[in-house]
């Protein structure tokens, strides 16, 4: 029982030096540590990039879009300044598995535009993680892909959203 109140009182005061601690910290003190942050990370936009394609220029693969597979593409891509990607500098970060999917999604970063991320108001170069959705519109929901495959029995039936997953554009 002594060991236990020894414990609790131990516990209760490093409680009580966090919150007077936290307690003072003023909002100019706050300031400086978000600056410092910012200062010890001098690659860190402060407005990533932003796509301007209304549409993604990727082609499913025939094959695959006729056996109605489906696959994740992680790709690293590096966007320049002006909003260009490089597509020399594309890399595929994580496979799906399929050499067809990760082939056609590196060949269809070629066509996105972007408008550039941005550094204290200057826009800058950035390398970003940029995940492509290979879904067929009648493929088997992809175990975890809750997100994208949410309303999909409506979606199936109504047309036109069940056709917005689809990489093909079909």
């Amino acid at each position: 029982m002594r060991a236990r109140l020894s414990i609790l009182s131990v516990v209760g005061r490093a409680a009580l030096i966090v919150v007077g601690l936290t307690a003072c910290v003023t909002k100019e003190d706050a300031k400086k540590m978000v600056e410092a942050l910012q200062a010890s990370q001098p690659n860190r936009p402060d407005v990533l990039p932003v796509m301007l394609n209304r549409e993604i220029p990727l082609r499913y693969p025939p094959a695959l879009y006729a056996r109605k597979a489906q696959g994740n593409v992680m790709l690293r891509i590096f966007i320049d300044s002006a909003g260009r990607v490089h597509p020399e500098s594309t890399a595929v970060a994580e496979s799906s598995g399929e050499a067809a999917f990760d082939s056609a999604a590196v060949a269809g970063v070629k066509g996105l535009h972007f408008l550039p991320a941005q550094r204290r108001g200057a826009p800058m170069a950035v390398s970003i993680l940029f995940p492509i959705y290979f879904r067929h519109p009648q493929g088997v929901p992809v175990p975890g892909d809750s997100v994208l495959h949410r309303g999909v029995d409506s979606a199936r039936s109504s047309g036109p959203v069940g056709r917005r997953t689809d990489s093909a554009g079909r």
